[in-house]
């Protein structure tokens, strides 16, 4: 889930045209399903590319449906979806992230989850969430995604390791072993500061029972769980098993290669970039569930197919929207993609059923936990980053980082 910046002064301002454009479409403007028209569909990044292969497929199943793709970059897709949802003029189909949707919902520019067609049974419980909003859902889950641990395998055997931790005792164990009897620089990577800090900290935040937000939408980021997480996160800097100081951008790929950093928190993809980038590296590394303090709980990610409020092709949407989304289309799309499906369903068979790394995210899928759809969730997160580096730097106690943030962000989220 990619995330861009944005101001409180700026949604202010769309606010106001958004309540002046953002009217929906009647019934009576609706094109029905089976009659011929053209659907308009925004997708982000490479799934943009590869949606376009879809449609044609769907086409020849479909041909009164023409589906119109637009490849959108993640660098300046919340700009064009601000500025299209401003003009009224927001594409039939459009992906999105959960930091993206609780926005736009707030807003008024999503049409709701048509629940008799889309079950939520049918989806990772995180993945449905993520397209709720107050309740109501708003996006379809498309793909998913969540953070396990990466670790080589055989830098655990060099340091008389023989299978991954399962707590937090176990990996803070591993990492001193691979530093001192492996030859590793670090133990572990863990971004020390900068953006999105936080995705790093959700596997500690979540393992421990913390939370930023509670459900009720109430601060609790200096709650006993959070301070005990930011006090283990940072004593991974303190004791020097991780480094203190990163660029911004960091990929530790080329240093989990040359055995500098044998273990860090990621996603799915990773999986493929390591198959192709190193394929030296085959049969030396593994993945493992998050490493349990109270529970093995990650941050879930992915992305939602929303329909504007404003569009006339809504049945059309909807079917489409299904077609990508039911087992058929999900297990297609891992195909195309490596994306990883959000229906559960799509995991019964095949190599996602066999492989034992898929099956890793799959059970860490079912445990995940997802961020608040809260329109301003990126500036509240800023909060728990600074938090967080704080800790890292040696600036401030984990008690006196957690009280900070902890007002900081209720002041925005009251």
């Amino acid at each position: 889930m990619h995330r861009a910046a944005r101001t409180a002064s700026a949604a202010i301002a769309l606010a106001t045209a958004f309540a002046v454009t953002a009217c929906g479409s009647s019934a009576g403007d609706e094109v029905a399903a089976d009659k011929k028209q053209t659907l308009t569909v925004w997708a982000m990044g490479a799934e943009g590319e590869k949606l376009a292969e879809v449609a044609d497929a769907y086409k020849k199943a479909n041909p009164h449906v023409t589906v119109k793709v637009t490849p959108v970059g993640w660098d300046v897709a919340h700009q064009k979806l601000v500025s299209a949802a401003a003009a009224g003029k927001l594409p039939d189909v459009a992906q999105m992230g959960g930091s993206y949707l609780g926005e736009f919902a707030e807003l008024g520019v999503l049409e709701p989850v048509d629940t008799k067609t889309f079950d939520a049974k049918d989806f990772f419980p995180a993945g449905w969430q993520q397209g709720e909003v107050d309740g109501t859902a708003y996006g379809v889950p498309w793909y998913v995604d969540t953070r396990v641990l990466y670790y080589r395998t055989d830098l655990a055997k060099k340091a008389g390791i023989s299978k991954p931790p399962a707590d937090w005792k176990g990996l803070r164990a591993m990492a001193s072993a691979l530093k001192e009897k492996a030859g590793s620089k670090w133990g572990i990577y863990l971004q020390p500061r900068g953006l999105d800090t936080v995705q790093s900290f959700y596997p500690f935040l979540y393992s421990a029972g913390g939370e930023i937000v509670d459900k009720d939408g109430k601060a609790v980021i200096d709650s006993p769980a959070a301070v005990k997480a930011f006090k283990e996160y940072g004593a991974y800097a303190k004791d020097r098993l991780t480094t203190k100081s990163a660029q911004p951008g960091y990929d530790p790929l080329k240093d989990f290669n040359t055995g500098d950093v044998p273990m860090f928190f990621s996603g799915p993809w990773i999986t493929t970039l390591i198959e192709d980038q190193y394929p030296d590296l085959k049969g030396k590394w593994g993945v493992a569930p998050v490493p349990a303090d109270k529970t093995s709980t990650s941050m879930a990610g992915g992305s939602s197919l929303v329909i504007s409020k404003d569009s006339p092709h809504k049945a059309a949407a909807k079917e489409f929207i299904r077609y990508l989304t039911d087992a058929e289309g999900q297990s297609d799309w891992y195909e195309r993609t490596s994306d990883l499906p959000a229906n559960t369903k799509a995991w019964e068979s095949g190599e996602l059923a066999d492989d034992p790394d898929l099956q890793v995210f799959k059970k860490q899928m079912e445990t995940a936990k997802t961020s608040p759809a809260l329109a301003n969730w990126t500036e509240v997160t800023s909060k728990v980053d600074a938090a967080i580096e704080s800790v890292t730097q040696g600036k401030a106690s984990a008690e006196d980082a957690a009280d900070k943030a902890q007002s900081e962000v209720e002041n925005l989220v009251k």
